[in-house]
Formats: C-alpha cells, sequence, structure tokens
C-alpha cells in the first residue's frame, strides 16, 4: 500500500507539477532522482528500490521509461503491488518491460509500432487521433529529459506477457 502510495505522489507531481520538471535543473538530474522530484511516482520509486534496480538507473544509459504514476499502480487488482514488492524477480521483469534502450523521444516513439523493452519482450505503440498508446497505457506527458535519458508518463501499469 505504501508502495502504491508513493509511485502516486510522483505521478501526481509529474502531472500536476510540469514546472518543476521543465527547469533547466531536471537534465541535471537522472531518471531516478527526477522521478523522486516529481512526487507523482512514488509507488515506481519503492518498487525500483525493492527490485534492486535503482543504480542501473542512475547509471548512464541512455534509457528510455514509460513511467507509471502513482494513479496507475492504483488501478491494478487489490494485493497486486505487495505482491510484487513481495517478489524482486518477478518485480524486476514488470519495472524493465516499462524501459525500453536508448533516448526515445516522443518524436521517434509517434514513428513505431512496436519497442524492445529491456525485459526482452516487445511492447506495442499505437498513435491514433494524437494520441499515443504503449500496450493498453495512455502516454500522458512525454519527453521529461533527465541525465541520463528520458522519462514519458502513463496512465496504466503495462505487464509483460507470461
Amino acid at each position: 500500500m505504501k508502495f502504491m502510495a508513493s509511485v502516486a505522489a510522483m505521478a501526481c507531481m509529474l502531472v500536476t507539477g510540469p514546472a518543476l520538471l521543465a527547469d533547466n535543473h531536471s537534465a541535471q538530474k537522472d531518471i531516478v532522482d527526477t522521478a523522486v522530484s516529481a512526487g507523482q511516482f512514488t509507488t515506481l520509486v519503492k518498487a525500483v528500490q525493492a527490485a534492486g534496480l535503482v543504480d542501473t538507473l542512475k547509471g548512464k544509459g541512455p534509457f528510455t521509461v514509460f513511467a507509471p504514476t502513482d494513479e496507475a499502480f492504483a488501478k491494478l487488482p487489490a494485493g497486486t503491488v505487495e505482491s510484487l514488492l513481495a517478489n524482486p524477480d518477478k518485480l524486476r521483469q514488470v519495472l524493465t518491460y516499462h524501459v525500453v534502450a536508448g533516448k526515445v523521444t516522443a518524436s521517434d516513439v509517434v514513428k513505431l509500432s512496436r519497442a524492445k523493452t529491456v525485459q526482452g519482450q516487445e511492447a506495442t505503440i499505437k498513435v491514433s487521433g494524437g494520441r499515443v498508446k504503449i500496450d493498453n497505457a495512455n502516454v500522458v506527458k512525454t519527453d521529461i529529459m533527465t541525465s541520463n535519458g528520458v522519462i514519458h508518463v502513463i496512465d496504466s501499469v503495462i505487464l509483460p506477457r507470461n
């Protein structure tokens, strides 16, 4: 529950705090620090910590992260987040499914129909009516630049196929 609250808080900050992310300092922060500062990704940050991925996402990169907000995690069935937090291997699979190697900006994403994730599977990308979806998630904010990549905010958690 605390994990979901954390991710939700970070998500809200990214959605409601564009000025924070638009400042010149955001490009100086890495993906993790940018997510923490946003305040609407608390669940995501907690999950990244539980999965042992902090050092990776603070690394050189570049990475593209499709970052679910705290509200996105809250949409999952009851107990899902807690179950994932208790299973670091499965959690790592879910989280790395949200990451694409390289810096893929919004102008690049709209040209794609699929994106190979760090987890190994491909996520489906659809563009319709000026809106972008990755699997079942809507991309709600794009191109949050960091020192080691880019974050695109999504409104649902995407899950790899079994």
